[in-house]
């Protein structure tokens, strides 16, 4: 009867990405902060718009994916 239990669920690929709440969130808060990188840079802003286009393409967004 074991056996018919474990052949119910799939087992997972080695590798294979698991999505939480946490990816969710980092994934937003990446989104959010291109977002607003992007907005301050239409306004002008040579500093702080560069800062959260490069926070939320290389750290935010990656984190959101490999966690």
């Amino acid at each position: 009867m074991q056996s018919e239990r474990r052949s119910r669920t799939a087992p997972r690929p080695i590798g294979s990405l698991r999505f939480s709440p946490i990816n969710a969130v980092l994934l937003g808060v990446g989104l959010a902060a291109i977002t607003a990188g992007y907005v301050l840079l239409a306004r002008g802003s040579t500093v702080a718009a560069p800062l959260l286009l490069v926070l939320g393409y290389v750290v935010l967004v990656p984190l959101g994916i490999i966690l």
